[in-house]
């Protein structure tokens, strides 16, 4: 169908997720109303280990695209690799003109420039009093706190009634950014009343309220006080406050700071630019210099909190780095927790970092990190300044999605009158009624190097064969009109077992398939298709009889 229109009543609006249901990652929900189309973010989500060799997950674009005269904007709520990572394929895909705050803009510009697409993109910076205004809908926004800086919800009004997606956010007090969440416009937009609430779900299972940014800064200035060595500090390159609590507490501690990591260079020119980060020019070192310093005057600014294996920490801790070796005295600070997926490589870096000789500070244990995202506690006190008469779960496994719903009802918001839904799925909404009303295709799309969505669950499927039990050739050449073959078969292993010491078992089994292949050629009707399947199945039962393993079977015959 070449047009996908939805099934809903032209006084309905919808709403629906392309990406953020039922997964931590590639955020992208769509509010709609008549012909009109407000995208909200464009993440991305980074494979789990299953998906050998994928280096990016996005949503599919299809129903958007076919509906791409009607989207007004894509409005991003903060500048975080799950919300603008997948910015230029949407972009590609569909060129709509993108609104962001200060932050989040640096970055997408950034992206934009490295794919050739700065020029051709129509980019608009708000601030939290921007309003944007269409026929049928229009915009607001209001200030929320999370572990970057510019950080937004998203008030989207309709005819029917206003549809709050929060974006991520957590309820900090005291902000290290300067930047505190505004209580009194999510009340004032609450008391105009809403009609359906999307928050964000990342906590859901925290019964706790958040520990403040500024409560991490204490602990930093506690540690550098006892630390006489260098300090090398991770942290996620977004997290401006993070940084700039690192900063201070070096400059009180008369340490120079040298940054390593391209995605830190480009973090701390963007926090200097645009006022997030107070670093006096003096007291930023280059990478040279470091080992010219003594130690102790030293603090060493680096990604790879994640055990990423291509960033500056990953390559310091195996002792890979150009400039920066391992010392005996040094302390490394992991000033994040790790994604749920990347925990096998922290600690894999940690281990590294120990067996080189350094102390490694990480975990809950040493209150060195805060979570963004708001706990049980500020997701009810959310709830209760939007006071949402529908709510639906977003930014979430679905457990966390459950959970959350559940707190919806302890405030008081009807149990039929909350959604958890799939992507791809669409909730149709009036001023007093909500009922999933459509679903389009919303599947995965996979990234591999400059494909995008051209490896599918079969090509999947023979990587994980590959993976696990390597792959045989058969190579054949066969005369099919004198049912002779004149030259093999020959077989070769990749992975399934080193040949020279299995001579035997390839002896046997090019007795058999040459067996197999006369037999095959001999049927009424053969055909090459029909041999080499005969070939596949009888080889296959052959090995597993021998090894017990399924490798891969790949028949190339040469027809004469």
């Amino acid at each position: 169908m070449s047009n996908m229109e939805l099934n809903i009543n032209p006084n309905e609006a919808a709403v629906y997720a392309l990406g953020g249901l039922g997964e931590i990652g590639k955020n992208t929900y769509g509010i709609q109303y008549g012909d009109e189309i407000i995208i909200i973010d464009a993440g991305v989500k980074f494979p789990e280990d299953e998906l050998l060799g994928i280096d990016y997950v996005i949503p599919d674009y299809t129903y958007i695209k076919e509906n791409r005269d009607k989207i007004k904007a894509l409005v991003i709520t903060h500048g975080h690799e799950d919300h603008i990572g997948a910015i230029h394929f949407f972009l590609q895909a569909l060129n709509v003109p993108v609104y962001a705050g200060p932050l989040a803009m640096a970055l997408i510009k950034n992206k934009l420039e490295e794919h050739n697409l700065l020029k051709t993109t129509e980019l608009h910076e708000i601030d939290e009093d921007s309003v944007l205004t269409y026929d049928n809908l229009s915009v607001e926004f209001f200030r929320t706190t999370h572990s970057i800086p510019d950080t937004f919800g998203v008030a989207v009004h309709t005819p029917v009634g206003t549809i709050v997606e929060t974006g991520d956010f957590k309820f900090d007090f005291t902000p290290t950014t300067k930047q505190p969440p505004n209580l009194q416009k999510m009340a004032r937009i609450g008391s105009e009343g809403v009609l359906l609430l999307m928050s964000d779900s990342t906590n859901a299972e925290r019964a706790e309220f958040t520990k403040s940014e500024r409560w991490v800064g204490k602990t930093i200035h506690k540690l550098f006080d006892e630390i006489d060595g260098r300090i090398i500090f991770a942290t996620f390159a977004s997290n401006m406050s993070r940084v700039q609590m690192a900063t201070e507490a070096a400059l009180e501690h008369g340490r120079k700071i040298a940054v390593f990591g391209r995605s830190m260079e480009s973090a701390v020119n963007n926090g200097l630019a645009l006022g997030y980060l107070d670093i006096p020019e003096d007291m930023l070192i280059d990478a040279h210099e470091v080992n010219k310093l003594p130690p102790e005057k030293v603090l060493i600014l680096c990604t790879g909190s994640q055990g990423e294996p291509m960033a500056a920490l990953a390559r310091i801790a195996n002792g890979t780095h150009k400039q920066i070796k391992i010392q005996p005295n040094d302390t490394v600070i992991f000033s994040s927790s790790p994604i749920p997926g990347n925990t096998a490589s922290v600690d894999r870096v940690i281990n590294e970092l120990e067996e080189a000789g350094a102390r490694v500070i990480h975990g809950k244990v040493n209150n060195i990190h805060a979570s963004g995202h708001g706990g049980q506690e500020e997701q009810k006190l959310m709830l209760s300044l939007i006071k949402p008469k529908y709510f639906m779960p977003v930014h979430g496994e679905y457990r966390m999605l459950k959970v959350h719903e559940g707190l919806a009802h302890d405030i008081g918001v009807p149990e039929d009158n909350t959604f958890i839904l799939d992507n791809g799925d669409v909730l149709a909404l009036t001023e007093d009624s909500a009922r999933v009303a459509d679903h389009f295709p919303a599947e995965d799309t996979y990234v591999d190097g400059n494909g995008i969505g051209d490896i599918g669950a079969a090509v999947l499927r023979d990587r994980k064969l590959l993976s696990e039990d390597g792959l045989v050739v058969v190579v054949a050449t066969i005369d099919l009109a004198n049912k002779e073959i004149t030259a093999g078969p020959d077989i070769l292993s990749r992975g399934f077992i080193y040949m020279r010491e299995s001579e035997d078992l390839i002896n046997e089994g090019r007795k058999e398939i040459f067996h197999t292949i006369l037999m095959a050629m001999r049927e009424p009707n053969a055909t090459e298709h029909s041999i080499r399947n005969a070939v596949v199945s009888h080889l296959q039962r052959f090995l597993y009889g021998k090894t017990k393993r399924r490798p891969l079977i790949l028949p190339i015959f040469i027809m004469v």
